[in-house]
């Protein structure tokens, strides 16, 4: 099993966990804060089963079908969590405002805090854990759910906070109002999380550092007089490259070919930890304008006047 489809059954299981603490206490007290942290422990645990098998699918080699791989799956789960996320702060929002509303009292207090308590522990054990799989393997789904579970870490010591006033204060409001102000918190946090899987699923270019590193890789090789057309993107794990460099004209195949397996052998070697896919256009002579000229679906015959 590799390293993230187990990261993905240690949060689930972490998360089922929570759950069951979480939901008792939560509908035994009346809390607020507590029912909504149980919430979230339901949708981890529902999220992290889904990460699994997005995972395993991305990990699948490329067929017949699907000649770039799988890898897109990533950003359509990350999408996904990060709506659920949405729909959950938003329900946390509206079973606070209930609270506000209907005055219901917070009982359990102590066993609320140790719940909570124990929550924050476990949280932290497991953000940490995700975090490190997340650094070694630059998964798009990993990184999303240290992201969600760091914002458990924080919502779950509000909902301590929210619990110790209340012992002191005696004001059952003060739960719901911490508890809308969690699901507004859990709904920021899933912006982040929905915009990264969405520019990958427009293929959105690398960020623009690694695109100027790769350029100047081309550009810097001896034997390459220029380049151009360098379009890149990734799908989570894997780093799509296309460009077109220009050699000399009379240059042999063979030749050409050791030259891209040099500029290639650099490329790689900027993030390994995510596989590369390069693919460079030999051109004896700058065509930049009639590339530019063909993507905007010039005739034939206008392309014939930018060539000469």
């Amino acid at each position: 099993m590799s390293p993230q489809k187990r990261a993905t059954v240690v949060s689930t299981s972490v998360a089922t966990l929570l759950l069951v603490v979480k939901l008792a206490i939560g509908i035994a007290s009346g809390s607020v804060a507590v029912l909504a942290s149980a919430i979230d422990s339901l949708l981890d645990m529902a999220v992290s089963m889904f990460n699994f098998f997005a995972i395993k699918k991305s990990e699948e080699d490329p067929d017949d079908i699907y000649q770039y791989g799988k890898g897109k799956i990533q950003a359509i789960a990350s999408v996904i969590e990060g709506t659920v996320i949405t729909i959950s702060g938003i329900y946390i929002i509206y079973v606070a405002i209930e609270k506000l509303i209907q005055g219901n009292p917070t009982k359990l207090l102590t066993p609320s805090i140790m719940a909570m308590l124990f929550s924050i522990v476990v949280t932290y054990l497991l953000v940490r854990y995700l975090i490190n799989i997340a650094e070694k393997t630059n998964n798009l789904v990993i990184k999303a759910d240290a992201l969600h579970y760091k914002t458990d870490l924080w919502s779950n010591a509000a909902v301590l906070v929210a619990l110790g006033l209340v012992a002191l204060t005696g004001l059952d409001e003060v739960d719901a109002i911490f508890g809308m102000g969690i699901g507004f918190y859990i709904i920021y946090s899933a912006y982040e999380i929905i915009v990264e899987g969405i520019e990958i699923l427009l293929d959105k270019s690398l960020d623009g550092d690694m695109v100027a590193k790769i350029g100047e890789i081309i550009s810097n090789h001896p034997e390459v007089t220029s380049y151009h057309w360098l379009k890149t993107r990734t799908d989570g794990s894997t780093n799509f490259v296309e460009f077109h460099m220009v050699l000399r004209p009379n240059m042999l195949l063979l030749e050409a070919h050791r030259i891209a397996d040099e500029v290639e052998e650099k490329i790689m070697k900027l993030d390994d930890k995510r596989r590369w896919l390069i693919t460079p256009h030999f051109d004896p002579y700058d065509d930049e304008d009639i590339n530019v000229a063909m993507l905007h679906g010039k005739p034939l015959m206008d392309l014939e006047k930018v060539s000469q």
